[in-house]
């Protein structure tokens, strides 16, 4: 959440649209010519099927478009995997849908996605700089739009590890995996801090690996936050595969079609303790 302390994100308009419009392009590319079947496929997500992933990126869109929420005639928030209010909104959609056919899921993807790129297209710079209410807190429409990148990515990836159709490394190096990932490191300190409880003075270095390759790095001082460099040496380095570590942070089982070990250095008793608790994602 912003503060006097935590200016308002200001993101560059064509680059964040860019990695939004690849993650739907992607979406669209892994379910055109899709079986009925494999549209039942379960993926990572607990409770979720390919069709339901799909399900939830348009009711998301649709909302944002201004479609009200589906009433339904069930409590979604009794279901065993929804644990918040904004996974029972989720629900709504994906149970809203769920007896349509792929033909027809994928074509309420095409239209909606059709017409959230021509308002984002139009969009003033004014409104995408301006503050609104957001996933992460207060802050820019440019950022929300960047955390809906990480959001459809991420299930992009969901639906590609149900469906057995991992991503080149070409796709991996495209505008909404950087965007992605840009958006996860928002969130390190509160992983590293918070949840890792990373002693005072600890600096963690996240060094990632593959197509994927950046460093994250993380100090801790009174409270813990990215920074760009450190005045010394890490005193825990945390290496692994950069896809791997995007499914660690979304809570997402690790995947056999990159390379699964995590290595560490320096002080490996904190950079466990960090693993085991980097699943921040809602």
């Amino acid at each position: 959440m912003n503060s006097p302390s935590r200016p308002a994100t200001l993101l560059d308009k064509s680059d964040v649209l860019d990695g939004l419009f690849a993650s739907w392009d992607a979406i669209d590319r892994l379910m055109t010519a899709l079986p009925d079947a494999q549209w039942m496929t379960p993926t990572p997500l607990p409770g979720w099927c390919v069709h339901d992933v799909v399900a939830h990126v348009i009711g998301t869109e649709s909302m944002l478009s201004g479609v009200a929420t589906p009433e339904l005639d069930v409590d979604v928030s009794t279901f065993g995997h929804v644990r918040n209010p904004i996974g029972a909104l989720n629900e709504c959609w994906v149970q809203h849908l769920r007896g349509e056919t792929g033909d027809d899921v994928l074509a309420r993807f095409r239209d909606v996605t059709a017409k959230r790129r021509a308002t984002l297209t139009d969009m003033t710079d004014e409104v995408w700089n301006g503050v609104t209410a957001t996933p992460a807190g207060p802050d820019t429409y440019g950022r929300f739009m960047r955390v809906r990148t990480f959001d459809c990515w991420m299930h992009q990836q969901d639906v590609r590890q149900a469906l057995s159709r991992p991503p080149s490394d070409a796709d991996l190096g495209d505008p909404a995996s950087r965007l992605a990932l840009d958006e996860i490191a928002t969130s390190m300190g509160f992983v590293v801090g918070k949840l890792g409880k990373a002693p005072d003075g600890a600096r963690v270095a996240f060094e990632l690996t593959g197509p994927m390759a950046r460093t994250i790095r993380v100090a801790v001082d009174g409270r813990a936050a990215v920074v760009d460099e450190f005045a010394d040496t890490p005193t825990t380095v945390v290496r692994l595969d950069g896809l791997q570590f995007t499914r660690l942070c979304g809570g997402r089982p690790l995947g056999d079609d990159r390379p699964r070990e995590i290595e560490f250095d320096g002080d490996a008793e904190v950079g466990q303790r960090i693993v085991d608790h980097m699943a921040y994602v809602i």
